[in-house]
């Protein structure tokens, strides 16, 4: 049964602008598709999008390339909320192996996956087996975090352990991308205490196609908290991204996006 909330959304129109909003106070989110959106246009050919979910990110690669597969390991997959989407994984693997050719990819992307295995090494090697001697592989993974999609997230990453993980699986490294300073660990840390345990908008989000790993949410929203805690969480992240800039400091940030050849 839909919510007030949900229904006034749908009738009105808004739930895009909505989303569209929550998309940019998601500090995390919005480094992430800012640097999908800038590295896409190397991809080409056949892309493999490697624990792909509901396919989040299909939309940004799709004019670059011939073919998008999603693969996904079925036993995280049936035990989240993604089974209410309409959108599924193409195929479905074991965990360990993937089960495609060797060098049989031009592109591989593995966004937010690798915190989400106990052997991540295996699945960067797999990773590292299934793409061609020419294509490119571009990972995502967290290295300040908070605890998410529990009890599977085992890991955090800086960039000197993915480069000795992409060297083990016979990948050389291009560049790394920092995802945010300080500032946006700071800014994104406050705005997820806000939404989350103030304004508790963890169902509101899942409804509006975010949160799609986690297990389904039932709360209802504190709806009268909304008039303070929604100006401050859009104060929270523009100020983080002007601070990133006027005041860096790349020892700290959200994640790192790596993008890497085989050898």
């Amino acid at each position: 049964m839909t919510t007030p909330l949900e229904r006034l959304l749908a009738a009105t129109g808004l739930k895009r602008a909505a989303r569209g909003a929550a998309d940019w106070v998601d500090l995390a989110y919005s480094h992430i598709v800012e640097q999908l959106e800038a590295v896409a246009p190397r991809t080409h050919g056949r892309l493999l999008d490697v624990g792909c979910g509901v396919k989040p990110y299909e939309y940004i690669f799709r004019p670059y390339v011939s073919e998008y597969i999603g693969v996904e390991y079925a036993k995280t997959f049936d035990a989240t909320a993604n089974l209410t989407q309409a959108v599924k994984p193409d195929v479905f693997y074991d965990g360990k192996t993937l089960p495609f050719e060797s060098r049989s990819f031009d592109t591989v992307i593995s966004i937010t996956v690798l915190e989400h295995t106990p052997d991540p090494q295996t699945v960067l090697n797999e990773i590292g087996r299934v793409v061609k001697k020419d294509g490119i592989v571009v990972v995502v993974a967290p290295f300040s975090f908070r605890l998410h999609e529990e009890p599977n997230d085992y890991f955090r990453y800086s960039p000197h352990g993915l480069r000795v993980m992409f060297d083990t699986a016979g990948l050389a490294v291009d560049e790394i991308w920092s995802q945010g300073d300080l500032w946006t660990v700071l800014g994104h840390k406050l705005n997820s205490y806000l939404a989350f345990r103030i304004a508790r908008l963890d169902a509101l989000a899942q409804m509006m196609g975010k949160l799609g790993h986690e297990d389904a949410r039932t709360t209802s929203p504190r709806l009268w908290t909304f008039p303070l805690v929604l100006p401050a969480m859009g104060l929270v992240s523009g100020s983080a991204r002007i601070l990133d800039r006027i005041a860096p400091d790349g020892s700290e940030t959200l994640s790192y996006q790596v993008i890497g050849r085989v050898k």
